[in-house]
């Protein structure tokens, strides 16, 4: 085991900055998202409204897979390691495209889009702020 895996979860206030854990949520509520329209995509298969029953079942399951890696990232984030900012920093990027066809799309999608552009880009940033940087990149100690 590495120091880094078996360092303890930072006191509240201490280790761990408010940015690092305002990336970290929205991390967290991107990846259960995902996870939502994954198992939905699975149930509206299996209601019999598809045609292709296996290949939205494949999709949804794939859809939930990834939606799993931004929620680990986002709990690594919490434990103030390191390897969850990378799969952290490229979901919220993600959104940043999805945004934009959503928006594209008008209505409702619109102010949906804005929502999904909003949160990638709060998310980026505060990931990316230089406190939440040297929370992750502090010496720890152990």
């Amino acid at each position: 085991m590495t120091a880094e895996s078996t360092a303890p979860v930072p006191a509240p206030g201490t280790g761990r900055p408010t940015a690092l854990t305002v990336g970290a949520a929205i991390t967290a509520v991107e990846g259960a998202a995902l996870v939502v329209v994954g198992v939905w995509d699975m149930v509206a298969a299996l209601s019999g409204k598809s045609e292709q029953l296996a290949l939205n079942e494949f999709g949804g399951l794939v859809i939930v897979l990834l939606g799993v890696l931004p929620v680990l990232a986002a709990r690594a984030l919490l434990r103030t390691r390191r390897w969850g900012r990378s799969p952290a920093v490229l979901t919220n990027s993600i959104c940043l495209p999805v945004a934009y066809y959503m928006t594209q799309s008008g209505g409702a999608m619109t102010a949906a889009g804005a929502a999904v552009g909003l949160l990638g880009l709060v998310g980026i940033g505060a990931l990316l702020s230089p406190k939440a940087t040297a929370a992750l990149y502090a010496p720890h100690e152990g």
